[in-house]
């Protein structure tokens, strides 16, 4: 049974291709986010603490990208052809 828009199921080497790169852009996300929180934290260890709370607001985009990436990188897996 085809999917139901004519598309063909994804093979092994474009499920590798995809995978490696959902990653690779994964930890590019989590390596800013990281930077974010060094800078808050050092904001905060300096007693700028309303600085602190501003700059760690900016985690936000960073890991919400970081877990889209992380389910479509895990449902090129989960999902079966028919």
């Amino acid at each position: 049974m085809g999917h139901a828009n004519g598309a063909k199921p994804m093979d092994a080497r474009a499920e590798e291709l995809a995978i490696r790169s959902y990653v690779a852009q994964i930890r590019s996300r989590l390596e800013r986010a990281a930077g974010i929180a060094r800078a808050a934290d050092a904001c905060a260890g300096a007693g700028f603490y309303d600085k602190a709370i501003e700059i760690t607001l900016d985690l936000e985009l960073p890991l919400c990208d970081a877990t889209a990436l992380l389910n479509a990188a895990s449902q090129i897996r989960r999902i079966e052809p028919n």
